[in-house]
C-alpha cells in the first residue's frame, strides 16, 4: 500500500521529468501526449503530469508565432484556435492530475472532528503543478538568452539574473507543493478537486457559439 512519502517521491520526480521533457521535447517534440492513464494510482501520476506538461509546451511556442507581425491574419486565426484547443487539454489534465493525487490520499487522510472548520488552500496541487511546468518553460527560454552571441553581454547579463529569479520561484514552489502535500496528511488542510469549466470552448455555453447556430 502507498503512502504519503510514496506520492512525494513521486512528485519531486515528476518534477525532475519537467526539467528533463523541456530539453528533450526541443530535439524531438511528441505529436501529443501518450501513456497517460487515468486513475488513482501511483503509477499514473507521472504520465498524466507531463501530459498537461506538453499542452504547456506546445502553447509556448504557438503563443510565440501568434506574436508575430510579419504573418498574415489567417497565421494569427490558426494560433488562435490552436491556442483555445491546447488551453481546454491542458486544463482538462490538470484537473485529472488532481484527480490522480485525491483519489490516492483520500483513504489516508485523518477523520475530521465533529463540527471542525475545514481548511483549504487557494490552489490545488495540479494547479502548482502547472504553474512548475511553465516555470521549467521560462527556465528553459531565458537560460537560451544567456547563451546567445548576437547580442550584448548587458542583455545577458540581464537575463542571467532573471534566470536565478526563475531557478528561486520554482525551487520554493516545489518545496511548497510537498509542504501542501504533508499539511493534508496531518490533517491542517483537505484536498479537493478544483474545475475549470472553460465556457468559450462549449457550444452549449458559449452564445456567440450557440446563437451563431
Amino acid at each position: 500500500m502507498i503512502g504519503f512519502e510514496d506520492i512525494s517521491k513521486e512528485l519531486e520526480r515528476c518534477f525532475a521529468a519537467q526539467v528533463q521533457s523541456t530539453a528533450d521535447w526541443h530535439a524531438t517534440e511528441p505529436e501529443d501526449a501518450t501513456g497517460a492513464e487515468e486513475g488513482a494510482e501511483l503509477k499514473n501520476l507521472k504520465g498524466l503530469v507531463l501530459a498537461q506538461h506538453l499542452m504547456n509546451f506546445k502553447l509556448w511556442h504557438v503563443e510565440d508565432i501568434a506574436r508575430r507581425k510579419d504573418v498574415g491574419p489567417e497565421v494569427i486565426a490558426d494560433c488562435k484556435y490552436r491556442i483555445d484547443g491546447l488551453n481546454q487539454r491542458r486544463n482538462d489534465f490538470m484537473e485529472k492530475v488532481d484527480a490522480c493525487i485525491v483519489g490516492m490520499i483520500a483513504p489516508m487522510l485523518p477523520p475530521v472532528a465533529d463540527g471542525a472548520m475545514l481548511r483549504h488552500n487557494t490552489e490545488s496541487l495540479g494547479m502548482s503543478v502547472d504553474r512548475l511546468s511553465i516555470l521549467s518553460l521560462k527556465i528553459f527560454h531565458m537560460r537560451e538568452q544567456t547563451e546567445r552571441t548576437d547580442v550584448d553581454e548587458a542583455h545577458r547579463a540581464s537575463c542571467r539574473a532573471k534566470l536565478a529569479v526563475l531557478q528561486e520561484q520554482r525551487a520554493d514552489l516545489a518545496r511548497a507543493v510537498l509542504e501542501l502535500l504533508d499539511d493534508y496528511r496531518t490533517g491542517v488542510k483537505r484536498p479537493k478537486v478544483y474545475f475549470q469549466f472553460k465556457m468559450y470552448n462549449d457550444p452549449s455555453l458559449n452564445p456567440q457559439l450557440y446563437k451563431g447556430a
